[in-house]
């Protein structure tokens, strides 16, 4: 009978003692860096006001984090997060019955830098960030713009949560 719990302990030790475990969030990150300036995103592309899109979503994650305060200038911040729009692609994803296109996707790929302020050094970066949204295709072409409009916003803000748990896990 002994030795049955002498093994049950050891067992439960043993599972108890694996070293597993949850990291939290952001503890890679300097604790000093609290004020981060969203600065511009370039726009590679010919998708207009994109980089606008970009940036307000970037600065809302950041502001509705807990991690970050984002600041209105370079000079009050501990870190600048800056990027550009490398490309947005658009393809065919379904076709009706006749051949015609019934929804398509936009392609998005960002290069995001977050650096230090005081001595320029590289916190993250992703040269390749890329996020995928659908829309619907209209007979209406002003509709078909609208809807891959909103993609293109919805994907700004998709990619702005990313890069933001990216940037707090370490990835």
């Amino acid at each position: 009978m002994k030795i049955k719990w002498i093994i049950y302990v050891l067992l439960l030790l043993l599972c108890l003692g694996c070293g597993y475990h949850f990291s939290q969030g952001g503890e890679n990150i300097d604790a000093g860096i609290s004020k981060v300036f969203i600065g511009e995103f370039s726009n590679s592309t010919s998708e207009a006001n994109v980089e606008n899109y970009i940036r307000n979503a970037f600065f809302s994650r950041f502001k509705k984090g807990n991690r970050f305060t984002p600041v209105a200038g370079k000079d009050q911040a501990d870190a600048v997060l800056t990027g550009r729009i490398r490309s947005i692609a658009t393809s065919h994803l379904a076709y009706s019955s006749r051949d015609m296109a019934k929804e398509d996707c936009v392609l998005m790929i960002l290069e995001v830098v977050f650096k230090r302020t005081d001595n320029g050094g590289v916190i993250w970066i992703n040269k390749g960030l890329s996020e995928r949204e659908a829309f619907k295709v209209e007979i209406d072409t002003g509709m078909t713009a609208k809807n891959k409009g909103n993609a293109i916003r919805k994907l700004s803000v998709d990619m702005a949560d990313k890069a933001y748990r990216n940037i707090l896990s370490g990835f």
